[in-house]
């Protein structure tokens, strides 16, 4: 099951860039080696990264949709590179935990391009990527694995390649686990390093996914899953909440909201006061 134990440093805030980026890289790694699940939380902002570290979180993920929808984007390649530069970087500074970005399909079909951009956010202190093939083919993400390895010349970076089988609904029962491995094997021999099945619910076809390729497995959290202990016995490895939390703190603030308009605003149980916030970033 997913370990309370926190990751190195995780009470300091130091960011993890410069020379530490190597051992924040190989932790990162480790986390996917080790056997057993661990949980990956996905957050939108600075304030987020600091919060599941001091909530005891492993790494940080960002979620794409989360991270557009709150600057003010739709999901779906909407948010402007700069935006998501900023709050990379951002999120880095506060946390040193490693930070790994869902960049959806690149942004781009053209492979060099995308490899530009994910240089870019190495530069920022990005420790991992997600990679989607979404609605193209599986040759065209091969192309952009291909082009990422072959720009990073070396430097550490881990790469979470997604296929889109389940999510899409491109193929059902066998037809979509045989589909779901071919696709990661041919990203694992581009240069990934995970692979990602989101919208895959079913234990034994999670299974049959997690035996049939050599990269360890990632799925994404979805209502009706199986408990966090039977996937891990089922061979997953990582598990991303996705949009979920954004969609928690939404239903949160737009019920607090409609209470503050409605005259009965009230503080709920257990929120932390403004010394206790501001504190956590005081040491910035």
């Amino acid at each position: 099951m997913a370990s309370p134990e926190t990751g190195p440093g995780a009470d300091c805030g130091c960011p993890s860039s410069g020379g530490s980026m190597s051992y924040v890289h190989q932790n990162f790694v480790q986390l996917h080696q080790r056997g057993g699940l661990y949980v990956l939380p996905n957050v939108w902002d600075a304030g987020g990264a600091r919060l599941v570290q001091q909530q005891g979180a492993l790494a940080v993920g960002t979620s794409s949709a989360a991270m557009a929808w709150s600057c003010g984007y739709a999901d779906g390649g909407s948010l402007p590179e700069a935006a998501l530069l900023q709050r990379v970087s951002e999120m880095v500074g506060v946390t040193s935990l490693p930070v790994t970005v869902d960049i959806e399909d690149g942004y781009s079909d053209v492979p060099d391009a995308v490899a530009e951009r994910v240089l870019r956010l190495v530069e920022a202190g990005a420790a991992g990527i997600n990679i989607e093939d979404g609605a193209g083919s599986p040759a065209a993400l091969v192309d952009k694995i291909t082009a990422i390895r072959s720009a990073l010349g070396g430097r550490p970076l881990f790469i979470n390649a997604r296929t889109d089988v389940y999510l899409r609904g491109l193929a059902e029962g066998n037809e979509a686990v045989g589909m779901s491995i071919d696709r990661l094997q041919a990203y694992a021999r581009a240069g990934a390093d995970g692979g990602f099945v989101p919208g895959l619910r079913a234990l034994d076809e999670a299974a049959a996914v997690a035996s049939g390729v050599s990269l360890p497995l990632n799925l994404m959290w979805l209502p009706g899953m199986a408990p966090f202990a039977a996937l891990s016995q089922a061979g997953v490895r990582r598990l991303s909440a996705g949009p979920a939390l954004f969609m928690h703190a939404w239903a949160a603030m737009a019920a607090a909201t409609t209470d503050f308009l409605g005259g009965v605003m009230a503080m709920p149980e257990g929120a932390p006061g403004y010394a206790a916030l501001n504190q956590l970033f005081s040491d910035r």
